[in-house]
């Protein structure tokens, strides 16, 4: 029965979601436990340079895996003929791989998904399966977009996210060091989460988004960091579309990540596992260990990317 009366709760927002029109579960862990089911994927190959919460789905799903590498540009290093439920995972790392890199992909491999974790602005490719993770890029406590034609015969339940919004509501209205231990709570509780479709909640807020303006700040913040950086920078860049991050790789980068952390500049560690699995003069040891992804999302203005700047390059000399 439904309530009448009483208090109020979130109003309904705005309905603008930018992809509306796909697939919407609860997490991008389960968007591709979604495929490796509606797809009958029997073997995935993964890069070395990506986060444990995908080997960990495939262990704890008892899917098999292999490993394989990526060159200076972030591109696979594969060159295997892949067989009948056999698909080649390819992470769109920094927004690096275009669209026309990933239908070659396509064209080559055939049975291809792609990650657009770091690239939620870039629209798929037809006929290729590809995840968007929603947290990587907005406020929300959790959500996934999924774009692909294959079908799950399972009816999902609809995922609750009120008790992962702490970190979230809490830095609104205080500071990121305060809640950073709900933060981690909130990653741990969402990788043990099963398959389910967005909650009603994250749905609400992916609506409300101004993406227009998220993208265009995005794009101007990253544009002026490679303007003042690219010079000391050796990665070889293309300008992504509503940049998730600007990868700035250095020669220490632990030792100046924690001199930030100093001036409470927090720049993240992603995928500490590679660090453990790879050796030390591995190119996904390297970037694991070294690439700074330096924020420069719609939060922040060109005023925050000169003071940004300026406290790196204090820490280069």
């Amino acid at each position: 029965m439904k309530e009448i009366g009483g208090y109020f709760g979130l109003d309904d927002l705005v309905r603008n979601e930018f992809y509306e029109e796909l697939l919407a579960l609860n997490s991008g862990r389960n968007s591709l436990l979604y495929l490796m089911k509606a797809r009958n994927i029997t073997k995935l190959h993964i890069p070395y340079y990506l986060c444990d919460s995908v080997s960990n789905l495939l262990k704890e799903y008892g899917y098999n895996f292999e490993y394989y590498h990526i060159d200076q540009e972030f591109q696979p290093i594969f060159d295997k003929e892949l067989e009948q439920g056999e698909f080649l995972y390819i992470v769109n790392l920094y927004g690096q791989t275009a669209n026309r890199q990933t239908l070659a992909l396509k064209q080559r491999f055939g049975q291809v998904i792609l990650d657009h974790s770091h690239a939620f602005f870039q629209e798929p490719v037809e006929g290729v399966d590809t995840i968007y993770s929603c947290r990587k890029f907005f406020g929300v406590p959790d959500g996934a977009y999924l774009a692909t034609d294959a079908v799950l015969h399972e009816t999902l339940e609809q995922d609750v996210s009120l008790d992962r919004m702490s970190h979230i509501m809490g830095r609104y209205e205080g500071t990121a060091s305060g809640y950073y231990a709900d933060f981690r709570r909130n990653g741990d509780a969402l990788d043990a989460t099963p398959l389910r479709t967005m909650s009603k909640l994250t749905r609400n807020l992916m609506g409300a988004i101004d993406y227009g303006q998220a993208r265009q700040t995005r794009n101007e913040n990253y544009a002026y960091l490679e303007q003042q950086l690219g010079a000391d920078n050796p990665l070889k860049l293309t300008v992504p579309d509503g940049a998730f991050a600007y990868p700035f790789l250095v020669e220490d980068g632990t030792a100046i990540r924690n001199k930030l952390v100093e001036q409470k500049i927090y720049i993240p560690l992603l995928w500490p596992n590679v660090m453990s699995d790879c050796p030390e003069d591995s190119i996904e040891y390297q970037y694991a260990a070294n690439i700074l992804p330096l924020p420069c999302d719609q939060r922040y203005g060109i005023e925050d990317m000169a003071y940004l700047v300026e406290k790196v390059k204090g820490q280069l000399t």
